[in-house]
This record gives structure tokens, C-alpha cells and sequence, in this order.
């Protein structure tokens, strides 16, 4: 759970920002949930690069597929999979109106 709680405080970073960057702007310049969806999957790039080049820390038996599926996969698809289905809440109460 603490992943997840990671990558959400990290899209919340990139949201704010291109919030910003469009108050600033005084334009609709980014997208702030793709922008915030972008920063995450950079970070878990990040994040599983280091994983995948380091050695585990000693005690550890977990391998390396599940310290990726478990502290990277699973909290970017839970993230994207709420961010879709927002996108897609959204484009049908437009179509309503």
C-alpha cells in the first residue's frame, strides 16, 4: 500500500503542476490528469530501473518479478485504470448535455 500511496502523491505533483503552468500561462496548455498519468509512469521507470540493477537488500527472498509487479505494476495500472475510466465518465456527461 505504500507504492501506491507513493504514485498517487506523485500524480498529484504532476497534476498540480500543469495546473500551475496553466495558471501561469493563462492558457489551457496541458492536460493535468495525462500530464500527472506521464509523471508516474517516468518515476516507475525510474524506480524499476533501480530495482532491476540493484541486488536485493539481505533477508529478502522475493525476486525481482515480483518486487516490480507488486511496488511498480500494480500501483501505475491501478492509477490509469482510474484515470480511464474518469476520461471516459467524463466524455459521456459531455455526450449527455
Amino acid at each position: 500500500m505504500g507504492a501506491l500511496a507513493f504514485y498517487t502523491f506523485i500524480y498529484f505533483v504532476g497534476h498540480f503542476a500543469a495546473l500551475g503552468l496553466n495558471i501561469i500561462t493563462n492558457k489551457k496548455l496541458l492536460k493535468q490528469r495525462w500530464v500527472g498519468l506521464v509523471s508516474v509512469i517516468i518515476v516507475a521507470i525510474m524506480h524499476g530501473y533501480k530495482i532491476i540493477s540493484t541486488t536485493p537488500p539481505s533477508g529478502h527472498d522475493d525476486d525481482t518479478l515480483y518486487a516490480l509487479s507488486y511496488f511498480i505494476i500494480f500501483p501505475v495500472a491501478v492509477i490509469s485504470a482510474v484515470l480511464f475510466y474518469l476520461n471516459e465518465k467524463d466524455k459521456k456527461d459531455d455526450g449527455s448535455r
